[in-house]
């Protein structure tokens, strides 16, 4: 990952680092063999940069961490979910826009 401001999340920090924050929090469901998952990436950072402190961004890899993309039906990758006072408040799937992503974040400030 190459920006600070994007988290790792994993099945066993998900509910403290997302579920329980007081921040939204915008999950990206991913994978290190999959395309689009490495062609948003930078994207995400960007964002995650330009966004700072107001939301929390981070990734969850769904081959290390199973449990926690079955719970929230993640069926492709990339999956983004939104999440605000532990509920999701939306998703995108596929390789996203810049601007999709900012619309994305943006209903949850």
């Amino acid at each position: 990952m190459a920006s600070d401001n994007v988290l790792e999340f994993t099945d066993s920090n998900f509910e403290t680092e997302v579920i329980n924050s007081s921040t939204p929090v915008l999950v990206d469901f991913w994978a290190t063999w999959c395309a689009p998952c490495k062609a948003i990436a930078p994207t995400i950072d960007t964002v995650a940069d330009e966004y700072g402190e107001k939301v929390k961004i981070g990734k969850v890899n769904v081959d290390d961490n199973p449990d926690t993309p079955g719970k929230f039906g993640v069926r492709g990758i990339p999956t983004l979910i939104l999440f605000k006072d532990g509920q999701v408040i939306d998703q995108l799937v596929g390789a996203v826009s810049k601007s999709q992503l900012e619309e994305l974040i943006n209903k949850a400030l």
